[in-house]
C-alpha cells in the first residue's frame, strides 16, 4: 500500500470516528449518514446523562415515553434527541477495564435498550423517525415514573456509580438518613457483607443499586 493510500485510509478512519460522535459528517460535499452504536467512547464523547443538563428531570415539560431502542442504539438516540431539542434521561454506569496494561473507562446504559424522554407529540414522531427505535412504551402513570427515576438521577448527580441489579418483587423499604444521598428511598439488601440500596423502575421491571453503609439507612413504615 502506498504512502498516499495509507494517508487516505487514515482520513477515512478519522471520518468514521467523527461520525460516531456526532452522527453527521460532510465529506466531499455529500452528506453521509452512518449507523451509530454504543462503541467505547472517551468520557467527553458520550452523550450527557440527561438533557437539558442544568434541568432536573422532574421539571421536564411534555409527556414521558420510554424508547425501546434497537440493539446498541441508546447513545446514538440520545445524541439525536439532544440535537433535536428533546428532553431525555439516559442513566449510565462507568466500567473500568484493562487492555495491554492500560486502564480503559467506558460508560454503559444502566437499563440496556431503554431511553426515557419527555416530549411533545411532534417530537415523539421525530424520535420514531430516527430509525433507532424498536417501539415506544406508553407511560400510564407519569408521576410514578418520574418518582422512580429521580433517586437514580440524584445518585448520578452526586457522583455515585449505580450498577445494574436484579429487580426485586418485594423487600424492606429504607430511607438514607446521612451522606450525599440523604432522603433517597429504596430497598435495602445485604450482599456479600455489603449493604446496597436498590432503586427500581417498576413499570419496566428494571433496577439498579448503589453501595450504602448500614448505619446510614432507616426503615420506612
Amino acid at each position: 500500500m502506498s504512502a498516499r493510500m495509507l494517508m487516505l485510509t487514515g482520513v477515512l478512519l478519522l471520518t468514521v470516528v467523527l461520525v460516531d460522535i456526532s452522527g453527521l459528517y460532510t465529506y466531499n460535499h455529500h452528506l453521509i449518514l452512518i449507523f451509530v452504536g454504543n462503541f467505547m467512547l472517551k468520557a467527553s464523547e458520550n452523550p450527557p446523562t440527561s438533557w437539558p443538563e442544568d434541568t432536573s428531570i422532574k421539571d421536564f415539560v411534555g409527556t414521558w415515553w420510554v424508547a425501546h431502542t434497537k440493539s446498541r442504539n441508546e447513545k446514538a438516540l440520545a445524541w439525536q434527541m439532544l440535537r433535536g431539542g428533546i428532553s431525555y434521561f439516559l442513566p449510565m454506569t462507568e466500567k473500568v477495564s484493562s487492555r495491554n496494561g492500560r486502564k480503559l473507562r467506558s460508560f454503559l446504559p444502566l437499563f440496556t435498550g431503554y431511553v426515557f424522554f419527555c416530549a411533545s407529540d411532534d417530537q415523539r414522531i421525530e424520535v420514531l423517525q430516527t430509525n433507532r427505535v424498536a417501539n415506544l412504551i406508553e407511560v400510564p402513570d407519569q408521576e410514578r415514573l418520574v418518582s422512580d427515576l429521580m433517586p437514580i438521577e440524584f445518585a448520578l448527580r452526586h457522583g455515585e456509580n449505580p450498577q445494574p441489579h436484579k429487580y426485586i418483587k418485594a423487600g424492606q423499604k429504607c430511607r438514607v438518613i446521612a451522606g450525599v444521598l440523604m432522603g433517597t428511598e429504596g430497598i435495602a439488601i445485604e450482599d456479600s457483607k455489603q449493604w446496597k440500596l436498590v432503586l427500581q423502575v417498576d413499570m419496566l421491571g428494571q433496577a439498579t443499586s448503589v453501595e450504602i453503609s448500614a448505619d446510614m439507612i432507616e426503615l420506612v413504615d
